[in-house]
């Protein structure tokens, strides 16, 4: 895995920046870590969104995003919705599908496949823009989930969360928030017994090093 990087000293242009693909917005910053949620078509209801941001209309817009994202995040780990990812089959396709162009496109710093939502950390390389990564992660994955669970229709939620790293501090965050997911939800005791992570490749791949 590669390590935290926050430099652009090296002259190149950075992509977009800040834009919104629908009511979320997102940084597409170029070789600069960022975390990356993206869910299942059912795993949230749209009208539970529209509640909260009446609930939350007084706060600061900071505060309001925030505390958003903490609630969506809170809700996704109850598993709501068919939680197709929770079949080992799709899960270990879609961990594939991330692992495939790891130290090509982008490198890949931590991950964990829940029931019915993926996070990821990773850093784009210059000539792949973090939206064009989560175009290709989605599209394939889409098709191959769909043909293993012989149904057809979306997937995938069109829209994803992302937050770029701002220090080594918040980078060391991201990978233990992303690692202990099934923790906190309550499916392991143990973020290595969790299959489908980061912290079970890393393990794994730890105990098959000869000594």
């Amino acid at each position: 895995m590669c390590s935290f990087s926050h430099d652009n000293s090296n002259g190149h242009s950075w992509p977009k920046g800040w834009h919104s693909r629908g009511f979320l917005p997102h940084f597409d910053g170029g070789p600069i870590a960022q975390s990356v949620t993206f869910r299942l078509v059912d795993s949230f209801p749209a009208e539970r969104l529209d509640a909260w941001a009446e609930e939350l209309k007084l706060l600061s817009k900071e505060k309001m995003e925030a505390e958003r994202r903490r609630r969506i995040e809170d809700y996704l780990d109850r598993g709501a919705g068919e939680a197709w990812l929770s079949r080992p089959d799709v899960a270990h396709m879609v961990e594939g599908a991330l692992l495939h162009f790891d130290g090509v496109r982008y490198c890949l710093h931590a991950w964990v496949i829940m029931p019915n939502h993926v996070h990821v950390l990773l850093t784009p390389c210059q000539e792949h823009s973090l939206s064009q990564v989560l175009q290709s992660w989605k599209s394939f994955t889409a098709k191959k989930a769909n043909a293993l669970l012989n149904r057809q229709g979306p997937f995938w939620q069109g829209e994803y969360f992302d937050r770029f790293i701002r220090s080594e501090k918040h980078f060391e965050a991201a990978v233990s928030y992303i690692e202990n997911n099934p923790v906190k939800a309550g499916l392991c005791q143990d973020p290595e017994v969790w299959r489908f992570t980061s912290a079970h490749r890393r393990t794994r791949l730890c105990l098959e090093r000869p000594p």
